[in-house]
């Protein structure tokens, strides 16, 4: 068999192909036909997005049941339709407002705490009790 491969051809291998390729012993390299580097392809379950910042998988065993996890968290690689961009966009908005919400909140009983440390009574006979709560913790 010719060992030698034209150059358009080589070109137009994909990135399982010439990854398989270089780790095969030179002699077996090129003896792939292209119907078996498909199934060699399908048979491992090729993916390209193998590693990720942070990449969490394991086991819980409750009761008579295993459970699996998997937490990937990366940048997103992958062509988005105008349907997933549109979701994308109201995720978005939505977790900065609920940002924003969340860190108004906690400012506000920051300020609400330091006001009642300094003794400022901004209503007379009115209070939540977290100062209270705070000082005989």
């Amino acid at each position: 068999m010719n060992n030698e491969q034209p150059s358009h051809s080589r070109s137009r291998e994909d990135w399982f192909t010439k990854g398989l390729k270089e780790r095969l012993p030179s002699e077996v390299r090129e003896s792939f036909s292209e119907q078996q580097l498909q199934a060699l392809k399908v048979a491992f379950g090729a993916r390209r997005w193998g590693k990720h910042p942070v990449d969490l998988r394991g086991t819980l065993d409750l009761w008579r049941w295993r459970y699996y996890f998997v937490l990937l968290i990366g940048r997103n690689r992958r062509e988005l339709t105008r349907r997933e961009q549109r979701i994308s966009r109201v995720m978005g908005a939505l977790s900065l407002v609920g940002f924003l919400l969340f860190s108004v909140l906690v400012g506000l009983l920051v300020l609400y705490v330091l006001k009642s440390a300094l003794g400022i009574n901004l209503m007379p006979n009115t209070s939540l009790g977290l100062w209270d709560w705070l000082k005989s913790s």
